[in-house]
């Protein structure tokens, strides 16, 4: 295994939490925007309707699929930045 790609183990493990916040906030506040309501329907609630949870779940997981992306692209750049080598 790659010397950078040890290095990077730890460094990928912490931007996943953070992207993982990030596009929790960002999943809440594009919910108020679409909707107005500060909750989002959980899956196990019976007053919302299936078309409603299955909009959120797509909406949450698009949002949570480019924010990871981004964080970890960056996160791969900063890495070849400072080792010179990519990482993966």
């Amino acid at each position: 295994m790659k010397a950078s790609k040890v290095a990077y183990r730890p460094v990928g493990l912490a931007l996943g939490a953070v992207s993982g916040m990030i596009a929790g906030a960002a999943f809440k506040q594009a919910w108020k925007v679409l909707e107005g309501d500060g909750d989002a329907p959980d899956a196990t609630d019976e007053h919302r309707s299936w078309q409603e949870i299955l909009i959120a779940a797509a909406i949450q997981g698009a949002i949570f699929a480019v924010v990871k992306a981004t964080v970890d692209r960056s996160g791969a750049i900063a890495t070849r930045r400072m080792t010179g080598t990519w990482p993966g």
